[in-house]
């Protein structure tokens, strides 16, 4: 539930390019020549949502069961943290939407499934794969996060017969709307960070974190 004020805050944020992708799938099913991009932007958001939905099937459970071991956490933490420093050495000039691949996509979708595993950060590994595959740093933001719509959509269909209907449901409402007003705040903060190219400075936090952890458990 609190994937979903999320959801509802990527939706919003990124209303105008979920706009030129409907566009382009209705473009298409006309056969007509217009909105291309956005026809392909929904290509390869579903082709890496592929793998990530493969490897939710069968290693979700093996993969959740990390979250009882919280040095092992702590190590992922490190690991991303690591990604994400590398980024600083990514293409200042990425590719385009148009010279994005297949390869780039699958790759970005892999990704996003091993943040299922704890202290793996989604965004932060589908926005490094995306910058390691050579794409602009815009198109890497924009395409994590509007991938992340199909992974938490499939997430709440697996998730949402566990949502308590008794006295918890108004605590998990307001959940839901605290963190689509973060969500919101959020994203307006991190894509600007994106097109800086300063992605890297969040290494230094999720090192710092993981060592504690570590340390600490």
């Amino acid at each position: 539930m609190l994937h979903l004020g999320t959801l509802l805050a990527v939706v919003i944020y990124f209303w105008a390019d979920i706009g030129r992708i409907i566009k382009g799938i209705v473009s298409t099913l006309r056969r007509k020549e217009e909105n291309r991009e956005g026809a392909k932007l929904f290509l390869w958001i579903i082709v890496a949502t592929i793998p990530t939905g493969l490897m939710g099937i069968f290693f979700k459970d093996w993969l959740e069961s990390f979250f009882s071991k919280p040095k092992l956490v702590g190590g992922m933490l490190l690991i991303t943290g690591l990604v994400l420093w590398l980024t600083r050495w990514a293409n200042k000039e990425g590719k385009p939407l148009g010279r994005m691949g297949r390869f780039d996509a699958i790759l970005i979708g892999i990704a996003q499934g091993f943040a299922i595993i704890p202290g793996i950060s989604r965004s932060g590994a589908t926005i490094s794969m995306g910058l390691f595959c050579g794409l602009d740093r815009e198109l890497s933001g924009k395409f994590s996060f509007l991938l992340s719509i199909p992974a938490i959509l499939g997430a709440i269909l697996l998730e949402i017969k566990k949502v308590d209907s008794g006295g918890a449901l108004w605590t998990t409402l307001i959940g839901s709307v605290i963190a689509f007003g973060v969500g919101i705040l959020t994203l307006t903060l991190l894509i600007k960070i994106i097109k800086m190219g300063k992605i890297f400075n969040f290494s230094y936090y999720c090192c710092g974190m993981g060592i504690l952890m570590i340390i600490l458990l």
